[in-house]
């Protein structure tokens, strides 16, 4: 295929995402299996193309006047990817299968150099009803913190340290142009692709398939890190989902001491037999939900991990699509499955045992709204500060995330280059 047959394939499986409120991505699977004739190649460039509009829609509609997949496809072609309205006509002249040139009222806002006056929600790309959550969390950065949500998310890996270290890591994966990590000390990134380009297929490489390393945002190998370094022997990580973290714990402890994976959703803990099998953990053991309890663990545990299921508002990068999907019922039910979740999870803490509740959110009422709530009602538990201790985990150089009054953490695509992400650290006292 031709750009131009790629630019009119986005366009159409963004009509459908928007008007069916169907899920990106399997739109775009169910058009690949339609369009057989178009290759990897192709299915690419239309991914990044309905990727980019999404991730960008309200300023980009503003600069167009209008918010049609159509407006918002050749925007992204020709302003965010810089192709210029040259490159665009060279895209569709001579395809049949390309859709109409542009306009005179199109050209003009594509090559327009003045720039587009926007309400402060629009210029960050937030949906409005979410706007007062984002200025309640950064206030005067709000708009920065948006259009740092709004751009491509790099591939970051966890080193594994059962297997190995960072710079063995490099020197291994020297064909990949990979740095290291600003915050995370066993963290490799590759910086995201631009316009049609292709990221790596890291999942391919010799060392993935032997275990040298995960597929891990930096922000949540930094959990992971916060919460080994109570240097606990016991662990509980209640919501393990496929164990990422659960895999970032046993590395940092070195397969020492013991973890226990745990999560409500039998099908969600699927992928972690075979990565824990990869990876060499040998201090993990999987609670199936259906089959096993946790009644031993009660009042037992020196850390419990808990990150909560939320509304991923801090991996928009990722999934763009999500942004507009979510709703005030969906974010509510959350909220509520939040709370019940961490009353449930605070029963497996010992005396002078540590929590930690984590989320992919950005959003106060996900995060320090509910440790208030949760510390009213749980007078034995207390904050952490986590300030204090960045600079001896991390090192002076290190980026900061915001730090509230109490000492909560949130990080950001804006401050620390990473996904959205918050930790909170609690301990439970000895009187408790």
């Amino acid at each position: 295929m031709k750009d131009g047959g790629r630019l009119a394939a986005a366009i159409e499986i963004l009509g459908e995402v928007e008007s069916a409120r169907r899920p990106v991505q399997d739109a775009l699977r169910d058009w690949g299996r339609a369009h057989r004739f178009a290759g990897s190649g192709d299915r690419l460039v239309i991914a990044n193309l309905v990727f980019d509009a999404l991730r960008r829609r309200l300023s980009l509609a503003a600069l167009m006047g209008e918010d049609s997949p159509r407006a918002l496809v050749m925007a992204t072609y020709v302003r965010i990817w810089g192709l210029g309205l040259d490159g665009l006509a060279a895209a569709l002249d001579g395809d049949r299968f390309a859709p109409p040139p542009p306009s005179e009222e199109e050209a003009a806002r594509l090559s327009a150099t003045e720039p587009v006056d926007m309400i402060p929600q629009v210029a960050a790309d937030i949906p409005d009803w979410l706007w007062p959550q984002f200025e309640a969390a950064f206030g005067a950065d709000s708009v920065a913190e948006g259009q740092a949500l709004a751009a491509r998310a790099p591939i970051d890996l966890r080193v594994n340290l059962l297997k190995g270290d960072r710079e063995r890591m490099l020197r291994k994966l020297s064909h990949l142009t990979l740095h290291e990590t600003a915050v995370s000390p066993v963290g490799l990134r590759i910086e995201p692709p631009q316009g049609k380009d292709r990221a790596p297929h890291v999942q391919a490489e010799e060392g993935f398939r032997k275990g040298w390393f995960e597929l891990q945002d930096e922000a949540s190998q930094v959990a992971a890190l916060v919460a080994a370094s109570v240097e606990p022997t016991q662990v509980l990580d209640y919501c393990a989902g496929g164990g990422g973290k659960t895999l970032a714990l046993a590395g940092a402890m070195g397969n020492r001491g013991q973890i226990y994976a745990h999560d409500a959703s039998k099908l969600r803990l699927a992928p972690i037999f075979e990565r824990l099998q990869r990876a060499g953990a040998r201090n993990i053991q999987v609670r199936d939900p259906e089959t096993a309890g946790l009644d031993d663990l009660e009042g037992r545990m020196d850390l419990v991990f808990v990150d909560v299921p939320c509304s991923g508002t801090g991996v928009w990068r990722r999934r763009p699509d999500s942004k507009w999907r979510i709703t005030p019922n969906a974010l509510a039910a959350r909220t509520r499955e939040q709370r019940e979740v961490l009353d449930a999870a605070s029963r497996y803490v010992r005396p002078g045992g540590h929590l930690l509740y984590a989320t992919c959110s950005l959003l106060p009422c996900e995060n320090t709204d509910q440790v208030g709530a949760f510390l009213e009602t749980h007078e034995t538990f207390e904050v952490v500060p986590l300030e204090p201790r960045w600079e001896a985990l991390f090192g002076e150089s290190a980026p900061r995330p915001r730090f509230d009054a109490a000492g909560l953490a949130t990080l950001s695509p804006a401050r620390t280059a990473t996904d959205g992400f918050f930790i909170a650290l609690l301990r439970r006292r000895e009187d408790g």
